[in-house]
């Protein structure tokens, strides 16, 4: 079963109850996943389409659902609530759910890596022609967001949450983010694929950064699979099936490169009621990387950046408990 975030929304109240009143057993049906219809998470487009992780997930038993989200708080939310056992998502709210849970969630793998940009209008040369100008991210304290900031800052300019400093920075959405780059209201936008690309094709734009430039190895956390503590220790074969599905659409991704932009674009049209351009999800495909590596160092890096830009109070968590690289590990050994 799939169910669009519109129409999770109407039930997610009767799910998180039916969560609330199960035993603490946990869910012992149906694995419940969540996902975007972003070509980010292709990883899980191609393996929802292909039927991997119900192949995956039949071979030990259980059936899956699958729920589709347009952002990752509505996800976490499903998540925390206990009507979803699994999701992928970014890394800043999948470090957000850790520190609000207290560890009651963890990264068991790694999707995708790079794929963001700070793309800027033609006229501008260089981080000098910013000042006194306006700029974009998706979401105040968001993973764009916060690599936005973090880059003016390393820049000497000074920003602050309410759009005020050398360099305003106003949260937008992605589709009202290419409407103001197109009129000219802001100056550019960091933002994630394909929007970058869009910006670039549709609106003339440039790219000032590849945020892969600011990492070693040029390597990023871009989207995650985040489960339930309580899922991994009372279903672990069905974590581990999971897993295993996880890392087939993965291997499909690698050795069918054209077809599986055809199959995630497909997904995404069945989802949103629109494709990608061919040439957005041409161009913006090459930026990104599927692999089960969530990065843990450039993961753990972006926690810091958040709670430096007062996003987030990690109040002594420890990152490293964050993973699962165990449950990793042994999905892989089969």
């Amino acid at each position: 079963m799939t169910l669009s975030r519109r129409r999770f929304a109407a039930c997610l109240p009767a799910l998180a109850v039916a969560a609330a009143c199960r035993p603490p057993s946990e869910n012992t049906g149906a694995l419940r996943l969540g996902y975007f219809p972003n070509i980010t998470h292709a990883t899980a487009l191609v393996g929802v389409e292909r039927g991997l992780f119900r192949e995956a997930l039949a071979a030990q038993g259980t059936a899956l659902e699958t729920f589709t989200f347009n952002a990752g708080p509505a996800a976490i939310e499903a998540l925390l609530s206990g009507a979803l056992d699994a999701t992928y998502v970014g890394p800043n709210p999948a470090i957000n759910a850790y520190v609000k849970s207290k560890g009651e969630v963890k990264v068991i793998a790694g999707a995708a890596t790079g794929g963001a940009f700070f793309v800027v209008r033609p006229e501008v040369g260089g981080p000098d022609d910013l000042r006194g100008k306006k700029v974009s991210a998706p979401q105040l304290g968001g993973t764009q967001d916060v690599a936005l900031r973090t880059w003016l800052i390393g820049q000497g300019f000074k920003v602050d949450e309410f759009g005020g400093g050398d360099v305003s920075v106003t949260p937008q959405e992605n589709a009202q983010t290419l409407e103001s780059f197109q009129s000219g209201e802001i100056a550019g936008a960091w933002v994630p694929e394909p929007w970058a690309t869009r910006l670039i094709l549709e609106g003339g734009g440039k790219v000032l950064v590849d945020e892969r430039d600011l990492w070693p190895d040029r390597r990023y956390t871009t989207t995650v699979l985040l489960a339930r503590k309580g899922q991994i220790e009372a279903r672990r074969p069905t974590l581990l099936a999971l897993l295993r599905g996880h890392a087939a659409a993965n291997k499909w991704i690698a050795e069918h490169a054209g077809e599986a932009r055809e199959v995630a674009n497909a997904a995404i049209k069945k989802v949103t009621g629109k494709a990608l351009a061919p040439a957005t999800i041409d161009r913006a495909w090459q930026n990104l990387e599927f692999t089960s590596d969530p990065v843990p160092s450039a993961l753990i890096r972006n926690a810091e950046d958040a709670q430096k830009l007062g996003f987030v109070k990690l109040q002594g968590a420890d990152l490293q408990q964050l993973f699962a690289p165990q449950l990793l590990a042994e999905a892989e050994k089969r």
